[in-house]
């Protein structure tokens, strides 16, 4: 009985965010596996995900690679027969593996979110190379080699910026009172 107890509990909190509220709709037809472009990528597939949340398997879930892997591309969203918002359901999972800290340790989106948060917050907006410098620092520094022909590529056709984006005093505080009622409202920052 606890076990089912659990489930309804997981299942609920899932179904509460947006995205989640038509899950139990879902009658395991594959069709949002089938047509994710990543699902070789995710150590369990978009139809194995909603049956672990039916099943009450929050630990699993929570730890998974899967959301993590998701394009946003919504192509399992729009061919989902039953109108499961197959896409939505795992920008929850994030909040929530966020959330709880059981975000999959070896994806680096987490990080990425973070960085980009704090970019917006401190400065008002995107700071495009110091948002990748800190990302690159906090994940793997040699990684930023890889990235070193697309830098120059930006860098040669004046579109890389070093400095920091000038925005008034005023629009700062405006996008930060915005993302401070967002994180009241249970947002994530």
């Amino acid at each position: 009985m606890q076990k089912t107890k659990e489930a309804a509990t997981f299942l609920s909190e899932v179904a509460a965010y947006p995205g989640g509220e038509k899950i139990q709709l879902c009658m395991q037809c594959g069709t949002c596996t089938g047509s994710c472009p990543t699902a070789d990528k995710m150590d369990h597939s978009p139809s194995e995900l909603i049956e672990m949340i039916r099943a009450g398997l929050r630990e699993e879930v929570l730890s998974s690679n899967a959301p993590w892997h998701c394009l946003a591309c919504y192509t399992c969203t729009v061919r989902c027969p039953r109108g499961v918002k197959i896409t939505d359901m795992m920008h929850a999972l994030e909040r929530l593996a966020l959330k709880y800290k059981k975000a999959n340790r070896k994806s680096l989106t987490p990080s990425l979110y973070r960085n980009f948060n704090k970019s917006i917050y401190d400065l008002g907006r995107i700071a495009e190379f110091s948002l990748m410098v800190r990302y690159y620092l906090q994940t793997n520094p040699f990684r930023a080699l890889g990235a070193l022909p697309v830098a120059w590529g930006l860098l040669s056709h004046r579109r890389l910026v070093f400095g920091n984006p000038k925005v008034s005093p005023a629009a700062k505080k405006q996008i930060r009172a915005i993302l401070d009622k967002a994180a009241a409202l249970g947002g994530d920052q």
